[in-house]
């Protein structure tokens, strides 16, 4: 049995329609003449050495020396904080003391001119509660 409609698949009968298709506008590369080999290939660059890769190492994050700072700010902050603990209760204790002068014995990278300054005040606060208890430490 055989069935007939409108929707027949066959093979195509107009190879004309094809040909007149693609008879339009073919690609080709620009440049001389079409496609061209690559004559050789670029050289690979030379690969850094190992003392240049440690000197990059070695200068650190940009962010690690504000991260510092701000660290030594909220540990002397700590330290002011329990020596005013220490002073409520009536007597500071000589290892806080030790503590404080250790913490500014310490030198601190330059970092941020806003943020030096708020250092710069909080050590000054440390120098003088060091002082009021006889201590005088060396910077």
């Amino acid at each position: 049995m055989r069935i007939e409609g409108s929707n027949r698949s066959g093979s195509v009968s107009n190879r004309g329609a094809l040909s007149k298709a693609g008879a339009g506008a073919v690609f080709a590369p620009t440049g001389q003449g079409g496609v061209g080999r690559i004559k050789q290939a670029p050289p690979a660059s030379a690969v850094m050495g190992v003392g240049s890769i440690l000197a990059l190492q070695g200068i650190g994050d940009v962010n690690e020396g504000r991260r510092r700072a701000v660290k030594r700010g909220a540990a002397l902050l700590d330290l002011l904080e329990g020596m005013k603990a220490d002073l409520l209760l009536g007597d500071v204790s000589p290892a806080r003391l030790d503590a404080m002068s250790q913490q500014l014995s310490t030198l601190r990278d330059k970092v941020d001119p806003d943020l030096d300054a708020v250092l710069d005040e909080i050590e000054l606060r440390v120098l003088v509660e060091l002082a009021k208890s006889g201590r005088f430490p060396t910077l």
